[in-house]
């Protein structure tokens, strides 16, 4: 599998709350409306970026959580009864 455009390793790779942090930065400034035509373009390809990190992370940190209660992270059928 070839990795993603743009992708980083994960020693380069951010942490949730700095991606999320320069993702609200990112917002910020393209919300200003001040950056020109091409400044807009690779803010917004950065924010695209930074979402699908924090996503990466999410699923990560979701996938943990059904680890630990013993789900094997398929989609949720659980009624609440135990077994």
């Amino acid at each position: 599998m070839s990795p993603k455009v743009g992708a980083v390793s994960d020693d380069q790779r951010p942490s949730y709350e700095q991606a999320r942090e320069e993702l609200v930065e990112v917002v910020r400034r393209l919300e200003t409306g001040a950056a020109t035509l091409e400044e807009s373009l690779a803010l917004w390809e950065r924010g695209e970026q930074l979402a699908a990190i924090c996503q990466e992370w999410l699923d990560g940190a979701r996938a943990r959580l059904d680890a630990a209660a013993g789900r094997d992270g398929a989609a949720s059928t659980d009624t609440g009864a135990t077994g």
